[in-house]
């Protein structure tokens, strides 16, 4: 595999990625009672723990992306 495969795979690697946080966030926010409902009800967990779980769900998604995705990928467009 040449670096310009692996930049590019990077690349939509991170797009994707943060497409999916983006849509996240945005439901969450949006619908935050309805999903945390949902999720109550079928992991059995009180509706007022999930939400502080969402957002460690979102910050550790972040930071996944940031490490796993975009930093490589700078390193790779800065080395090509």
């Amino acid at each position: 595999m040449s670096i310009e495969t692996l930049t590019t795979f990077l690349g939509w690697c991170s797009v994707i990625n943060i497409s999916i946080l983006l849509f996240s966030t945005i439901l969450l926010l949006m619908m935050k009672n309805t999903v945390a409902k949902i999720h109550g009800r079928l992991f059995n967990i009180n509706q007022k723990n999930l939400i502080p779980m969402y957002f460690q769900y979102l910050g550790n998604y972040k930071i996944a992306i940031l490490i796993l995705n975009i930093a490589p990928y700078f390193a790779l467009k800065i080395m090509a």
